[in-house]
């Protein structure tokens, strides 16, 4: 439990040290999801889905790299818990950017 904790503890506190570039993140897909507010639809769902995991997974395996580590010296499930829920947000944050991105750059149906 101790090590969910210093995790939680980790990540809360590298959010606050890049808590400018999480605002603007945020302010630009409100943006985009106000730009894209009447052509939102269904559709957009699957193509934002698949680019959420396709990020996930390249997350999930660059990630290590990224933080000079490698796959093979994660050898806790904390370890592991923790990279999947990374590859995870990760993916998230990609799927959340693509559905309004898709959505105002498809083709429109009015005649």
């Amino acid at each position: 439990m101790y090590e969910i904790w210093l995790a939680l503890n980790i990540v809360y506190e590298i959010a606050r040290s890049v808590w400018p570039l999480i605002a603007v993140a945020l302010v630009l897909w409100i943006g985009l999801m106000a730009l894209a507010w009447r052509r939102l639809s269904c559709a957009g769902c699957k193509p934002a889905l698949i680019a959420g995991v396709l990020v996930a997974l390249l997350a999930f395996l660059a990630i290590p790299g990224a933080t000079r580590s490698s796959l093979g010296n994660l050898s806790y499930w904390v370890d592991w818990a923790n990279l999947g829920a990374i590859a995870l947000g990760a993916g998230a944050v990609a799927a959340a950017f693509a559905l309004p991105v898709w959505s105002l750059f498809r083709p429109s149906r009015r005649g």
